[in-house]
């Protein structure tokens, strides 16, 4: 059975916490716009930099349990953080590089493809979703698709990058669907510090390979850098993988589509970009595609909830 399976539904920390990631990680793609560095060399920086500012922290109040992830049945979730880490450099090494190969209207939708893998990945788990989730996930995913007027022209190398777009929502739902497992049992403060280090690690040998230059940016570009770390990764990452505690990682999922309205707010405001019509009818089939998994997840889960509570002694405490 799932981690999720018999979590009750959002309560007030929870509801916050992903209102917090939402609005941090939906400054991620006009940030990265403005910053005068490659994507590869962004995404690393912000990693290491992250895992800096948690360390201390970290080796300060979870020594213990870092330690515990290293014997005994501990060490299944040390690696499911290991992997988790691997999965996200995945999706940066693959989502970012399919922007300069496609259109990065094609690219955005593509990749938000993330909560079908993320449901098929449940369905793979054991879990089955609710006809209702698999709606509201068709109408979100529809509605990012629309929302970012997504033209997919046929070339070989727009293929080709559409192909690392879709790998780069499948990755982003294996980093979600890892990071679910491993926040059963260990503190949000760990498993990033973890994830986000071995992701610096891969992301620094792919730099290397590819030569990516990693120095040489101008001032602007670190300030860049840095409000990426304390915004979208520290608040929004962070804040998402905190709520991986009681939300499934279908409904994570999907929250995090949030981020296409919330960038376009921020454009707006920032730099002056005004959605069109089109747009603001996609942002609007996407939020109603949200509203759908969310309510229906909730309304499934209080039916299950009942049950769950007959079962019998020898069955063992359910997970979560």
């Amino acid at each position: 059975m799932s981690p999720a399976a018999h979590r009750p539904p959002f309560d007030p920390v929870t509801t916050g916490a992903v209102v917090l990631a939402v609005v941090a990680v939906s400054s991620s793609a006009p940030l990265v716009a403005f910053a005068a560095a490659p994507a590869l060399a962004v995404a690393f920086w912000r990693n290491l930099l992250s895992v800096a500012a948690l360390g201390p922290f970290s080796a300060a109040r979870r020594r213990a349990e870092f330690r515990s992830l290293t014997v005994g049945a501990g060490r299944r979730e040390g690696v499911y953080c290991v992997l988790s880490g691997v999965a996200l450099a995945a999706h940066f090494a693959t989502w970012m590089p399919s922007t300069k190969l496609t259109s990065v209207a094609a690219a955005t939708a593509l990749c938000a493809t993330q909560p079908v893998w993320q449901g098929l990945i449940a369905r793979a788990q054991g879990r089955r979703l609710p006809g209702v989730v698999w709606l509201g996930i068709g109408v979100a995913v529809a509605g990012a698709a629309v929302a970012t007027g997504a033209d997919f022209a046929v070339s070989g190398r727009a293929v080709a990058g559409d192909l690392l777009a879709v790998a780069g929502g499948l990755f982003a739902a294996v980093y979600t669907a890892l990071g679910e497992r491993a926040r059963t049992t260990i503190s949000t403060t760990t498993y990033t510090t973890i994830c986000y280090g071995v992701c610096a690690l891969v992301l620094l040998v792919v730099c290397l390979v590819g030569r990516v230059p990693l120095t040489g940016f101008d001032t602007g570009t670190w300030l860049v850098v840095l409000a990426l770390v304390a915004g979208a990764q520290l608040l929004g990452h962070s804040m998402f993988n905190y709520a991986l505690k009681r939300v499934s990682a279908t409904t994570v999922s999907v929250l995090a589509l949030l981020e296409a309205p919330g960038a376009a707010l921020i454009g707006w405001a920032w730099l002056g970009q005004l959605p069109g019509v089109t747009a603001l009818a996609g942002l609007a089939l996407l939020l109603a595609g949200v509203a759908v998994v969310v309510l229906g997840g909730a309304r499934a889960a209080r039916r299950v909830r009942p049950v769950a509570t007959t079962v019998p002694a020898d069955a063992g405490p359910p997970p979560g």
